[in-house]
């Protein structure tokens, strides 16, 4: 053995009986886990309402079968006030919309600015920014397992299985529902925010004993959020897979979703105007 190859080799025998006996912090127990992220939300929510972006929605209606028999686009411009969305549409199936129709969706937006600034409800549960609160109800009411440490996207991420717990007391039609919910969530370890979440309903779901609707099994939801500084994370696309009954109409719908161009914007000039300043 050359003298030179001697020393590497001796170098690499020292680094393997240091590292020996080291071991990769513990990954942090789910609940507890779920309480940091749920903190940390509240933190960067006031975060949040200093930035506008857009979000092209597509909707495609499928046939018993899952041929797709229409498609429809909306864009939009969003922005929050008080916890709330607020949504000024800007083109229908890519194109813009008619100079009566922006200045119907400047008055309407501008009404929802001052009714949330004056009374600030809860923060909205639906997409953009609210799906982060849906987790809760379902870690509430469901088993966690395979906890694991991985590279996501280059960063540091811990993963959770999970499956409702049928023997889980609910509170509430949203703990109801996420008793029939499986999937997977992404953690990211350094911010505590939820990088990815992918579920799916394991068994139907009916309200009203199914004479309202149904939700049925495989109706899935996969979302992604991105960071975008100061701590702050928000939705940049989700893929969902609906398969409803509302009465007595059959609904299976594919809705694809992707939130772009964020940007930071002043709220009270929004609050003038009815829209985000560029």
């Amino acid at each position: 053995m050359s003298p030179h190859f001697k020393s590497l080799y001796q170098l690499a025998m020292c680094l393997a009986i240091a590292l020996q006996g080291q071991t990769p912090p513990s990954i942090p127990d789910a609940a507890a886990l779920l309480k940091e992220v749920q903190e940390h939300q509240r933190k960067t929510d006031a975060i949040r309402e200093n930035y506008t972006f857009h979000e092209v929605v597509k909707t495609e209606t499928l046939d018993s079968s899952g041929k797709v028999t229409e498609t429809k686009t909306e864009e939009s411009e969003v922005f929050f006030v008080g916890g709330h969305r607020i949504i000024r549409r800007v083109k229908n199936n890519g194109v813009e919309l008619s100079a009566h129709d922006q200045a119907r969706e400047q008055e309407r937006g501008k009404k929802e600015i001052e009714g949330y600034a004056k009374a600030p409800h809860g923060t909205e549960r639906g997409r953009g920014g609210g799906r982060s609160r849906i987790i809760g109800e379902i870690l509430a009411v469901a088993k966690t397992s395979n906890p694991r440490r991985v590279s996501f996207r280059g960063r540091d991420t811990l993963v959770f299985d999970f499956e409702g717990d049928p023997k889980a007391k609910a509170s509430g039609m949203d703990q109801s529902a996420a008793k029939k919910l499986a999937g997977t969530i992404w953690i990211d370890e350094a911010d505590r925010q939820v990088a990815r979440l992918e579920v799916h309903f394991y068994d139907n779901f009916h309200i009203g004993g199914g004479l309202l609707a149904s939700v049925q099994k495989g109706t899935s939801m996969n979302v992604d959020q991105s960071p975008l500084g100061d701590g702050l994370w928000m939705q940049v696309g989700s893929e969902d897979h609906l398969a409803v009954r509302v009465v007595v109409k059959n609904l299976r719908l594919n809705v694809h979703l992707q939130d772009f161009d964020f940007r930071r914007f002043d709220i009270a000039t929004a609050q003038q105007i009815g829209s985000p300043a560029k």
